[in-house]
């Protein structure tokens, strides 16, 4: 590899992030991607001196959703059952993995607007906060309205995950048709004005996505407001209507979270169970390109969890032995419990 084919490396250094120069750092290859992972973690290192990876465990509250992407199996006309845990249920497996050691809880559902469910919601974030007061509560809900935010943050939850899946507008619409990327916008803004730390991100594969518009998405990331991002590879849902669709590209969303690294040094950004299922080894490669966050799937009832599909029916749901694996084999500690 020639000094040319590393240019993009010395632009990324002086905080160019031009459009030719993130198009180059995404199909890097071979030394040129091992140096930008290099890259990655360098910066990751002086924003996280400790080099310690957020450790959280994830409750799946429901499966209902109202959104019907195109790209996930959840809400689909084949889902078998459509479930939601009572405040009471969601509260009792919180405080069995807090009495486990967990500092962080994820909190995640389909796209459900439903008063009842997020006073449930509510319910158990305060009840658990009022007893476990250094407990960080993360939620992933969706869509909602202002009010329900706002009761929520209130109630204790400090950081709320929205992803924007792809800056495309168009593309957006078409994975997503019941809902548009200015809405997601605007969501993300209104969880900004109630206070709330954002994690938002993108997808790397979806159909008919080029390369310009992942380096919009890049952009877009950078530009919002955001405690943590994220990038998540495509793989076709079974159930799902791009069940015929290549899956995306193991290279590219890795590096895509190498440059996420770059160019946001100081957010939280996890490597997913969706690389673990693509690629072997996926998640430690994750951690080699940047990320600092693992989750734990250890809080969702057993029984329910084959009915949260989202990108399959055979996901992967990685446990505590495999973190504490890959963690000390790229040199990382945790930050509570593992």
């Amino acid at each position: 590899m020639g000094c040319q084919g590393l240019s993009f490396l010395t632009a990324l250094a002086r905080e160019d992030y031009s459009e030719d120069t993130l198009s180059e750092a995404l199909t890097a290859r071979g030394e040129a991607q091992q140096r930008l992972f290099a890259m990655a973690r360098q910066q990751r290192l002086a924003c996280f001196p400790r080099n310690d990876a957020q450790v959280r465990s994830v409750i799946e509250v429901s499966n209902v959703c109202r959104q019907k992407c195109r790209y996930c199996a959840i809400g689909g006309k084949d889902q078998a059952l459509n479930y939601t845990l009572s405040a009471d249920i969601m509260f009792r497996l919180i405080s069995h993995l807090v009495e486990n050691g967990r500092k962080t809880v994820l909190l995640q559902s389909g796209e459900n607007v439903n008063d009842t469910f997020i006073s449930d919601v509510t319910e158990a974030v305060a009840r658990a906060k009022a007893r476990y007061p250094f407990l960080r509560i993360i939620l992933c809900l969706g869509n909602l309205q202002r009010e329900q935010y706002s009761d929520l943050h209130d109630a204790g939850a400090s950081d709320y995950i929205l992803k924007f899946e792809t800056s495309n507008a168009s593309l957006f619409s078409y994975c997503k048709p019941n809902d548009t990327l200015a809405n997601r916008l605007s969501c993300i803004e209104t969880l900004h004005d109630v206070g709330f730390n954002i994690g938002s991100g993108n997808i790397v594969g979806l159909p008919r996505q080029t390369l310009s518009d992942l380096v919009q998405d890049l952009l877009l990331a950078h530009e919002l407001p955001l405690a943590m991002n994220s990038t998540t590879i495509f793989i076709p849902a079974e159930n799902s209507e791009f069940a015929n669709e290549p899956s995306g590209d193991a290279n590219l969303t890795l590096n895509m979270m190498a440059l996420l690294r770059i160019m946001n040094p100081h957010r939280y950004m996890p490597t997913t169970s969706s690389l673990e299922k693509m690629i072997p080894d996926g998640q430690y490669l994750g951690l080699m390109a940047g990320a600092n966050t693992v989750t734990v799937h250890d809080g969702t009832p057993p029984e329910l969890e084959k009915h949260f599909p989202i990108y399959s029916s055979k996901r992967i749901r990685p446990q505590t032995d495999h973190f504490r694996d890959i963690l000390a084999r790229a040199g990382m500690t945790t930050d509570n419990a593992l």
